[in-house]
């Protein structure tokens, strides 16, 4: 039997996420067969999800939305060593798990993340998904969309994540580059354009810009919560 060291807890939050489970949790199940265990954090879904992941994960919780809290529960409760924080509408390659662990294998990085993609093929999302995957590798600042993963006592460590409504994926990248810089995995998760298509590829461009500029020159969270998701107000 594998033990902990050699397994990773695979962290899902989830709210509303009907569709996206029953397309990329089917897909994770190779994790499972490896020993790695599958969370599931809801934030109160009013529509299937619980039906579709049920059968499909290892552990199901329900708690109040907030993609970082439902996070640091997943955390929490996860029993191996090495987490891996992955979006609802994000899959992974079929290889993940040993380039994570291979990855962590070394005293050089405690954490890392992946390279990005888009379900949408088209050549401006690749313009998107490159300049995303330059940035991060430049800065050290990894996105959500990239697929965190990171050593559980590091994690703990550093305090979980901040329980703020946005960023919180940035906010856990600065405090985890006090301890190593990231290993920026060349292996692509692919995260849906759902967002981007909605809004306006240029006018969400805009608005990540716009957003990421105010969070460093200190403009609350939960100000700039409120103009990421205005639909939720």
């Amino acid at each position: 039997m594998s033990s902990v060291s050699n397994l990773i807890s695979i962290i899902i939050p989830a709210l509303n996420e009907e569709t996206a489970l029953s397309q990329n949790l089917p897909k994770l199940q190779i994790y499972r067969e490896r020993g790695h265990e599958i969370i599931l954090v809801d934030g109160g879904s009013h529509d299937q999800s619980l039906l579709v992941a049920r059968p499909l994960v290892d552990r199901y919780i329900q708690t109040v939305k907030g993609r970082a809290h439902q996070m640091n529960e997943g955390a929490d409760v996860a029993k191996n060593d090495t987490l891996l924080f992955l979006h609802a509408d994000t899959g992974l390659p079929d290889s993940a798990d040993v380039s994570i662990l291979g990855a962590l294998d070394s005293a050089e990085h405690l954490w890392g993340r992946f390279n990005v993609s888009f379900s949408n093929k088209k050549f401006m999302f690749k313009v998107i998904s490159s300049a995303m995957n330059i940035r991060s590798a430049m800065t050290g600042i990894a996105t959500g969309d990239q697929a965190i993963f990171v050593n559980k006592c590091t994690f703990e460590d550093v305090g979980f994540f901040d329980r703020i409504p946005l960023m919180e994926d940035v906010a856990l990248s600065k405090k985890l580059l006090k301890h190593s810089r990231p290993c920026c995995l060349q292996e692509t998760v692919k995260t849906s354009s759902r967002r981007w298509e909605k809004h306006g590829i240029y006018k969400t461009i805009l608005l990540m810009w716009r957003l990421r500029l105010a969070y460093f020159l200190g403009t609350s969270p939960g100000k700039l919560a409120d103009q990421y998701y205005p639909d939720s107000k």
